[in-house]
């Protein structure tokens, strides 16, 4: 399911042009625009052709709480009117463009990629740079997706229990910068704040049951049968009640040394049903995965780029066992193991299944934000190993995908999602001046 928006639409115009017919258009835009999943409009619903109408225009949509504004160019009109609207609702904004209706009598009737133009053209003079134009009849439902990504940015809950991975030191962020880029302020917990996390015993025997009614268990003792249900709904609980949308999680030593377990196993099964989790205290990694969920990515996850093979060019997209469990291959085995940190690992291990991929990693360095983007294909597999992983064959030679993470010093997790997200997170990074790295 995408993010919930709120947008505010209207439409400009001026009576040198055939306004009657955009007001036409427009009624069919609102009425098209409708139906677009989990979007509430704010609707201006006469023609906006005086600057006074755009003064209006902007009290409404300042008092709407809305998260960007769609500016159609029903005729071409006075420059003013996006720059007062932008005055005070200061929101990215969509230029939408029409196409033009056949001539009448050898005058163009409503010249509105013009206005278009116009608006593009005083906005980015003006230092405005968070806006996006379109041309057509439908609204570019990409740039829709890309505010429901900044909108999560800006709304979430985003906390980190613990600290990163030691040794990590490319997953570390500056709190006050994040703030700055993206609107998330980060909230810190400690490791034995979910330890202690209160639960109720019936809790916990529905985590066991779905553990057991998921994996082969007979890897593990029952003494980690148990740990890994306690944990599961202990981790569930903690996130609940703090009203967490993603938590990056300090996941070793300290969990298998202090708990008795690592959180793997745990986290696989609360990512099946929807919970962001990032391991080794990755917080852009958490940021990453809120993009993807905002999106409609269904589940996403973080995985390290763990080998490159270039005879056969595909890239082993692996990580110690923390893929939700929902993302099986279907014929593998669902197994739970014990291979890392002195038998107290408890990982999921098994394939992921086949599928179009597509893969983000937002992160900061040398005093930029950037956005790494990739499309590839999970393939078929055997299983292998332990942990949990995929065979990934990119549109292009591997090596040049590795040459790029090398030289752009790419952290090693990323989230990866099944499904085509990678043009909303384009117009993301370009709204908010960041780097695109492909």
């Amino acid at each position: 399911m995408k993010r919930s928006i709120r947008l505010g639409l209207v439409c400009f115009a001026r009576e040198t042009f055939d306004f009657k017919a955009a007001a036409e258009i427009y009624g069919r835009i609102a009425a098209d625009l409708s139906g677009l999943e989990n979007v509430v409009w704010e609707r201006v619903p006469d023609l906006v052709i005086s600057v006074e109408d755009a003064r209006k225009a902007g009290a409404r949509f300042a008092a709407a709480s809305l998260d960007a504004v769609v500016c159609v160019s029903g005729t071409f009109h006075l420059g003013h009117l996006v720059l007062e609207l932008r005055k005070q609702a200061p929101l990215p904004i969509l230029l939408w463009g029409l196409d033009e209706l056949p001539y009448d009598g050898g005058k163009i009737r409503l010249n509105s990629v013009c206005g278009v133009n116009l608006d593009a053209s005083n906005l980015y003079k003006a230092g405005v740079d968070d806006y996006h134009a379109t041309v057509g009849s439908k609204i570019d439902e990409n740039w829709v997706d890309a505010i429901r990504a900044v909108s999560a940015m800006k709304n979430s809950h985003l906390g980190i229990a613990g600290y990163r991975a030691h040794g990590f030191f490319n997953l570390s962020v500056s709190d006050p910068d994040l703030y700055g880029d993206t609107g998330l302020l980060l909230d810190h917990f400690e490791l034995s704040d979910i330890f202690g996390e209160p639960v109720e015993a019936e809790s916990i025997a529905s985590s066991r049951e779905k553990m057991l009614d998921t994996f082969d268990v007979s890897g593990i003792s029952e003494a980690q049968v148990s740990k890994v249900s306690e944990l599961t709904a202990r981790l569930d609980s903690f996130c609940a009640r703090n009203a967490l949308d993603a938590l990056a999680i300090r996941c070793w030593p300290e969990y298998a040394r202090d708990f008795g377990i690592s959180p793997c196993a745990a986290m696989s099964l609360l990512q099946s049903e929807g919970r962001l989790l990032a391991c080794e205290g990755d917080v852009e990694g958490a940021i990453s995965m809120l993009l993807h969920k905002a999106i409609g990515a269904e589940t996403p996850y973080l995985f390290d780029f763990s080998q490159f093979d270039f005879e056969e060019n595909f890239a082993l997209f692996w990580h110690c066992g923390v893929a939700p469990c929902n993302l099986w291959d279907g014929s593998s085995c669902r197994s739970l193991d014990t291979y890392f940190a002195g038998g107290k690992g408890v990982t999921a291990d098994f394939v992921l299944k086949s599928g179009e991929l597509s893969i983000a990693r937002i992160d900061a360095a040398r005093g930029k934000r950037r956005l790494f983007l990739q499309r590839a294909r999970a393939v078929p597999m055997e299983k292998e190993l332990k942990g949990t992983y995929m065979k990934a064959v990119f549109d292009r030679p591997v090596r040049e995908i590795l040459d790029l993470i090398i030289e752009k010093g790419i952290a090693h997790h990323a989230s990866v999602a099944y499904g085509d997200f990678i043009e909303p997170l384009r117009i993301v990074a370009r709204l908010k001046g960041w780097e695109i790295v492909e």
